[in-house]
């Protein structure tokens, strides 16, 4: 047993010792070929889109709870000073469709109701437009991760083709096939197929998640600029 662990730590012995193993996510991708690249750079893409709308779809950045009542609040005794409108604005995606109200009175103060309604309907689309960034980018990546995946897979079959259509190789009979080629051909398929899956999955459900949550933002500004619109035009006429 001595001797044994002399060979191991003596210099002859380090010959002997197991190789170094490489880390299992660097070994998956040298495995799965080039075809993951994209996939990588897609999960990349995505977690990025993710992340940001988390921090972008905040209520506090969209709706605050009570910003229409303190808006209505300052408005009751008169149209507030610009430099409030200009805070308001500031304040969220919300406090940027009732300033436009407060401005359309501040620009022309015989504005009718019509111009007051399409000032408001032009920012809520501004709004929408801003809640729905990225979203779009999101759904691409759910729809293209399968099919990139699917392109991993097609060029695996391709390679297991080229190794059975080989003759012979790496000690095997004549038209054998490649065993090694086999093996990465296998490998190629199946972590492109799996890895298409891992990416699409979670941005389809983010994607999902997200729609629902501009939905119902996008209904909350809406009947909060009803309430809003009425309210001004209550107070013009008074």
């Amino acid at each position: 047993m001595l001797c044994a662990i002399i060979r191991r730590f003596s210099p002859e012995g380090a010959l002997l010792a197991p190789p170094a193993r490489r880390p299992l996510l660097l070994s998956i991708i040298q495995a799965a070929g080039w075809p993951i690249w994209p996939l990588i750079a897609c999960s990349i893409i995505g977690l990025a889109l993710i992340i940001e709308r988390f921090i972008s779809l905040k209520t506090d950045r969209i709706v605050p709870p009570k910003l229409l009542d303190e808006a209505i609040m300052v408005s009751k005794n008169g149209l507030p000073a610009p430099e409030v409108v200009s805070q308001l604005e500031q304040n969220s995606v919300l406090g940027e469709v009732l300033a436009s109200g407060f401005r359309t009175y501040h620009q022309n103060p015989r504005a009718t109701e019509d111009d007051l309604r399409s000032n408001l309907e032009g920012a809520g689309r501004h709004a929408a437009a801003k809640l729905q960034r990225y979203l779009g980018a999101l759904a691409t990546i759910a729809s293209a991760a399968p099919l990139l995946g699917l392109l991993g897979t097609v060029i695996g079959m391709i390679e297991i083709f080229a190794s059975q259509g080989m003759d012979g190789g790496m000690g095997t009979s004549a038209g054998g096939g490649d065993p090694v080629q086999l093996a990465r051909g296998i490998s190629i398929a199946l972590y492109n197929t799996a890895f298409g899956l891992m990416v699409a999955i979670p941005a389809l459900i983010f994607w999902r998640y997200f729609r629902a949550r501009v939905d119902s933002y996008l209904l909350a500004m809406e009947v909060a600029a009803e309430r809003f619109a009425r309210h001004l035009i209550s107070h013009r006429r008074a």
